[in-house]
């Protein structure tokens, strides 16, 4: 995107910048606004020494005013916009205070989307939201048009991806593929927009610790993917989202076929993603043989039921990496793909912090479909009501008791079922990292 598309709307501009984190999007949006030369102030509630791989980042940009440890009212006030980080409460005080002022509080995907559709650059911007399945359909999605020959960006709930410096290498006629969770379409609700095309892949429950237990406020925030779209727009979701959606609204969706096809990754809600993805891809011109070739070689995506292959030499032990799959439903799932495709019960590591979501389908699923259970400590783990006789402090030690009564071709499964935040790790990134780097010790 030519940068004096997009420049006067952040030069001299003075913005906070509500929430740093340490997964590289808050660090990535701060740099872009320091870069086009706007009065940045960082607050976070995190304290300095916790946030210090990311302000090591930003030593490049002496000018930023950082406030670190609790924000400040006064940061919320005489600002052009708050740049809002998803997660930030719904009630927080200083949001309210910034809006009570008539100051924008805005989020960078949403943003970017509003840049772009203004000055109608014939970009495609595709949006994928859903409580599970959400990820891969994005990747999938982003893999076949660029198999295709198509220029693709991706953005929005993405690791290590920053929204606004998207605007430097959009061009007419790409595509931008965002994967959205119910926090960062808040964002679009602010600014009555949705994508082009919108994908809802699922609609279960999670996230009821933010939204107190209120499923329809959590079902509200997701339904901006759809809320905002034209005439010339497109809602595709999966025949349970459909299912949900005509409970509460009276838009059509496109429900996709239910296609077969030969894919890498396993998994019936692997296959709901491909046919979502299949359904995008087709609204975008291409053609069968075009779309199926490349879900054949999709390769899947790290910490989604990802077959991390062999490991223990002859004993010749599976393990299965499905680290993102924090709510009861994504271990089911796993649960049930690994006992059609292998015919095998697997050995499952799980545990974490609770979300406050039901847990009787999990228990009954873990009862009938699992070899033995090992359980990392939690709030959630607490809640479970199975016997455990396993219970392990420290991921290491879980690794290292699942490798060590594993029999020959017997698959390791790790799916948490539970959120990742704990004394041990800050997010869902960290823990995957962790369990890969024990994992590679019996390679």
């Amino acid at each position: 995107m030519r940068k004096e598309l997009y420049e006067d709307f952040f030069k001299g501009h003075n913005v906070t910048v509500m929430g740093l984190g340490l997964l590289g999007r808050g660090v990535g949006d701060t740099l872009f606004l320091s870069r086009l030369g706007a009065n940045v102030i960082v607050t976070d509630i995190k304290k300095e020494e916790d946030l210090a791989p990311s302000l090591s980042l930003l030593k490049e940009c002496p000018d930023i005013v950082y406030h670190l440890g609790g924000h400040l009212l006064t940061d919320f006030e005489k600002r052009n916009f708050i740049l809002k980080a998803a997660g930030v409460p719904s009630d927080s005080e200083f949001v309210a205070h910034a809006q009570a002022l008539d100051i924008p509080v805005l989020m960078s995907a949403a943003l970017v989307s509003q840049l772009v559709m203004k000055h109608d650059m014939g970009v495609t911007i595709i949006g994928v939201t859903g409580t599970r399945g959400k990820s891969t359909t994005t990747q999938l999605i982003a893999y076949i048009l660029r198999a295709c020959g198509m220029r693709v960006h991706i953005g929005g709930n993405v690791r290590g991806v920053a929204n606004l410096p998207l605007l430097e290498v959009v061009e007419e006629g790409d595509y931008l593929v965002f994967e959205l969770d119910s926090w960062q379409l808040q964002g679009f609700g602010d600014l009555k927009i949705s994508p082009n095309i919108a994908v809802y892949t699922s609609f279960m429950d999670d996230h009821m610790n933010y939204y107190n237990n209120d499923k329809e406020a959590y079902f509200r925030d997701k339904a901006h993917i759809y809320k905002h779209q034209t005439d010339y727009d497109v809602l595709i979701a999966s025949a349970q989202a459909s299912s949900e959606i005509k409970k509460r609204d009276s838009v059509v969706a496109v429900v996709p076929e239910d296609r077969s096809f030969d894919m890498k990754i396993i998994g019936e809600h692997n296959q709901v993603a491909a046919q979502l993805a299949y359904e995008v891809a087709s609204q975008c011109g291409l053609s069968d043989g075009d779309i199926r070739n490349a879900i054949t070689h999709f390769p899947g995506v790290e910490g989604r039921l990802q077959d991390m292959g062999f490991f223990c030499g002859e004993k010749m032990v599976r393990v299965f990496n499905d680290n993102n799959a924090t709510t009861a439903d994504a271990t089911i799932a796993a649960i049930d793909a690994i006992n059609t495709v292998y015919m095998r019960k697997p050995i499952l590591i799980i545990g974490g912090n609770d979300k406050g979501l039901p847990l009787t389908a999990l228990e009954e699923n873990i009862i009938l479909g699992v070899k033995e259970c090992i359980f990392l400590e939690g709030t959630g783990t607490t809640r479970l009501t199975l016997p455990k006789h396993m219970v392990y402090d420290t991921l290491k030690e879980c690794v290292e008791k699942a490798f060590d009564i594993a029999m020959h071709e017997d698959i390791i499964l790790f799916s948490p079922a539970f959120a990742s935040f704990s004394k041990e790790f800050s997010n869902e990134y960290e823990k995957n990292d962790a369990f890969i780097e024990e994992v590679k010790v019996y390679a």
